[in-house]
This record gives C-alpha cells, structure tokens and sequence, in this order.
C-alpha cells in the first residue's frame, strides 16, 4: 500500500530501481478519480495518479485519450495556448482528428509548470527530432524522480541517439525510463479499435503500473525489458515502410512488397543481434508487428510518403504538402550514419541493402526505380548470414 500523505509506496526497491522515488508529497486531494488507483491483481499503484502527455500530435491525443478513459485526470502540456483552449473548451483539436471528441478528462496547457509539476507519470509524445529541444525548454519542471514514458520513435540525427540517449541526457539518469512501442495508429486508438503494445523498461515495475494503468479491454499493453530491441524495432520499421510505400506507388504488385518487407525485417533483426536486441524483440509487436502495420495500414505516414516518391513526386515537394512528421525521412539518413559507426564488417551496403537503398533515394543520389534494380540484381546467396555458420561454412 502507499502512503497517499508521502507519495511513497511500501515496497522493497532497493537495486538499481529510480522508481517511486518522490521528491514531494503527493495529496489525496489533487486526484479527482479514485484515490488510489487499483491494478487488476487488486493491488494499488503507488500514490494518486496524475498523467502529463509532452505533445499535441495525433499519437499524444491518442495516448491521453487512453489514460483518460481510464479516469485518470491527464493534461496534455502544448506548445500554443490558443489551441489549448480549444481542446479544453470543445473537446477537440482543431487540427488533428478534429472530429474525434476527447475524454472530459483530458485538458490542454501550454504552461509546463501547470502541466508537469504535480504528474506522477509523464509520456513524451514530442517526434525524436524536436524532443530534446523541447525537453531542454520544460526539463526544470519536470518533478524529481517522476518516470518518464516515451512514445516517440526514431533516431536523433545530430547525435545518432535512440530516444534513451536523449531522455538521460536531457532528464538525468536518477529517473526510470520507458518506451511503448508497436503497431498502433492513433486514429484506430481512439475509434477503441483492437490495439496491441509493448512497453519496454529496464525497471520492470514501472512496466507492469504503466501497462497496468494503461490497459483495457479494447487497449492491451505486454512488457519487456529489451529496451534496445523496442527502440530499434520502432526506427528501423518506418524507413521499410518508405520502402514499402515506394514499391505500392510504382505498381510494382503484392509479390514484390511481400518480399521487401520480409528481407527489411531481416536487416531489422540483423542490426538488433548486432547491437545486442533480443531476436524474439524483432520479431514481435515492436518489431515485425509494427513493421507490418506500417507497412501495409491506410493510415501510415512513412507508407504515403514512400508512395508519393513512387509516383514520382520529389522529397521537397513531399515535405512542403505534409502538415504531420515522417519519421522514417530523418530516421533513414542518421540510421545509416550509425550503422557505418557501430556495425563492423566488409560490405555493409550488401547486409543493408534496403536500408542504404532508401538513404539514397532520400538523398537524390539514385531514384526509386534505380532502387529496386539495385537490389534485384544483388549477388545471389544464403537467405539469412546467420544461417552459414549452421552448415559448417
């Protein structure tokens, strides 16, 4: 049980644990819901549950839409008051899924002491690309100890960091961290459609009270503590689904697709033994199923984008039409930037060829065309690298 006067929670978590270690006290009074929220086992969650969600995009909504519903009281910390009061006023956004009402239980800030200073759960839903920024503009009210959930994806490509980097370095690393990941379109969310997720943490008990908490008939989240697998399952499967996209938009057919996508999962999973990632990480809702979803779902941003390069449409035209983040644009660039860093071997292009593919057709030096001729006349070899070792060769 914990004590709703200190905000500390009975529980041996001694080890490397940063969990439930609460700077300041935590009040009964500030929880509108129920005071302490219940797990499904029956046993309470350390102290009255306040949620922050960094964001205003698509997936921040979506996920505060799920803590909402929840009746956890949450606050989605903005960049522009003028939209927050909209939200707060309408229960909607005027821009993104403006015609899906929010939970009443949702409200919108742009003032992060507001937001943040008495959260006892944050999610950063900011795209990689602009989360240190923004994280280095609120980091002094973000509460001491208070765990952070990232939902973002990708690979920062000034420091070729994954999301963990850049949270220790922005947050400190007297937190605990954790990373959902997985195929979940933020339209599908909030429609209560069927969505399957994983969240990833080192600290297993913040995995189980955030899954706990999150969860729900129409929501299931499953746990790991493969943090690396989920990050890299998360960046690599939006460069495949430009690829992908590239491949629908040149009418190229089902076959071809099929084949794309299922030798982009085994470059996903040969730079995730390479940098440590658990194999059944890659292949599950992280990995391959995220994969699949961005691959071939109606709602894919990296999907469209590669599919308008297959048109025949150029990069800057793509990027001045587009209103929401394609991830997989930077993400493609700064993952062959790492790769030629951390991934020793003769040939890499050959173990990547995917990969590298897409950086180069982003980056104009060949066309999508140009592309798929590339990797159709590669050398013929053994499907998986892996697998020559079995034979004896």
């Amino acid at each position: 049980m914990a004590d709703a006067t200190t905000g500390f929670s009975f529980v041996d978590n001694s080890g490397t644990s940063n969990y439930r270690r609460i700077s300041q006290p935590v009040s009964t009074t500030q929880c509108t819901s129920t005071a302490l929220r219940m797990n499904p086992n029956g046993t309470p969650l350390p102290y009255p549950v306040r949620v922050a969600v960094i964001g205003g995009g698509n997936f921040a909504l979506a996920l505060a839409t799920v803590v909402a519903r929840q009746n956890i009281p949450t606050t989605l910390l903005i960049r522009d008051q003028e939209t927050a009061d909209i939200i707060n006023k309408e229960h909607k956004h005027p821009r993104y899924m403006s015609d899906i009402e929010l939970p009443k239980m949702v409200r919108a800030t742009a003032d992060p002491e507001s937001a943040l200073s008495d959260a006892t759960y944050i999610i950063q839903a900011v795209p990689v690309q602009y989360t240190r920024s923004f994280l280095e503009k609120v980091k002094d009210f973000v509460p001491d100890g208070v765990p952070v959930l990232s939902a973002a994806k990708g690979i920062e490509t000034t420091s070729l960091g994954f999301m963990v980097d850049i949270l220790k370095e922005c947050l400190g690393e007297d937190r605990s961290y954790a990373f959902l990941s997985g195929p979940s379109f933020a339209r599908e969310i909030c429609e209560g459609v069927a969505t399957a997720v994983v969240i990833a943490s080192e600290d297993l008990l913040l995995a189980d009270d955030l899954a706990n908490m999150m969860s729900s008939e129409n929501f299931r989240v499953f746990t790991t503590k493969d943090v690396i697998g989920v990050e890299i399952g998360g960046a690599v499967k939006n460069v495949i689904a430009i690829a992908a996209g590239m491949c629908e938009g040149l009418g190229l057919g089902t076959n071809a697709m099929s084949g794309l996508v299922t030798r982009g999962c085994a470059e996903m999973r040969r730079l995730g033994l390479t940098l440590g990632a658990r194999p059944s990480t890659i292949s599950g809702l992280s990995g391959v199923g995220d994969t699949f979803g961005t691959c071939f779902g109606p709602l894919s941003r990296n999907r469209k984008f590669g599919y308008r390069l297959g048109k025949g449409e150029t990069v800057e035209e793509i990027l001045a039409s587009s209103t929401e983040v394609a991830e997989g644009y930077e993400t493609s660039k700064a993952l062959v930037r790492m790769i030629k860093s951390r991934c020793k071997g003769y040939r890499l292009d050959l173990k990547f060829p995917i990969l590298f593919g897409v950086a180069d057709i982003l980056e104009g030096k060949q066309t999508p065309e140009d592309g798929l001729k590339g990797l159709m006349n590669m050398p013929m070899r053994m499907e998986s690298f892996d697998e020559r070792t079995w034979y004896g060769k």
